[in-house]
């Protein structure tokens, strides 16, 4: 799950190199954190948080297919 997020995020920020993505790995649940440059902090969120919702959404599904649940953070 963390080098899907990893894909989505480097894709979509102009310094893929400061995207740091840590993982929380629980029992039943994983929290994924995801750190960008601020100034592609508005990218990775996007108009309204579309883009953010849809990375959720992507990470929700692949999650669903291992019996998993995983969270998405944004972190500022």
């Amino acid at each position: 799950m963390k080098d899907l997020i990893a894909y989505i995020a480097k894709a979509l920020v102009d310094k893929p190199d400061e995207v740091v993505i840590t993982e929380i790995e629980g029992a039943q649940t994983s929290v994924i954190e995801l750190k960008v440059a601020k100034e592609d902090l508005g990218k990775v969120i996007g108009k309204q948080g579309r883009t953010a919702r849809a990375m959720r959404t992507v990470l929700s599904a692949a999650s669903a297919k291992i019996n998993k649940r995983s969270v998405l953070e944004i972190i500022e």
